[in-house]
């Protein structure tokens, strides 16, 4: 299947972009509410907004989850995991999914 040609987009909040996707997301939005610091920020957005979306907003809500079930969240990938237990070992909790 070839490659689709990058269409130009607007975002409710007025910024421009292209995207060859169907993804609605802007990267201009999701650039500026991305946190500058904590666990969170060491994440991809596609990883932060599944977690997110999977209302899962602090290490101790993640704490439940194992990484089985996080890898079938759309936007967790691999390389995610080792980032979340980094996380976990420098707040000094365990990570009982794990």
């Amino acid at each position: 299947m070839p490659a689709r040609k990058p269409q130009l987009k607007t975002c409710p909040n007025g910024h421009r972009y292209e995207k060859s996707s169907d993804c609605p997301t802007c990267p201009v939005c999701e650039a500026l509410r991305a946190p500058e610091s904590g666990w969170m920020a060491k994440l991809s957005a596609p990883a932060r907004r599944a977690l997110e979306n999977a209302g899962i907003t602090t290490l101790e809500a993640l704490s439940a989850w194992s990484a089985e079930k996080l890898l079938a969240l759309h936007g967790i990938g691999p390389s995610t995991i080792p980032r979340l237990e980094a996380a976990f070992s420098e707040a000094g909790l365990k990570w009982v999914g794990r």
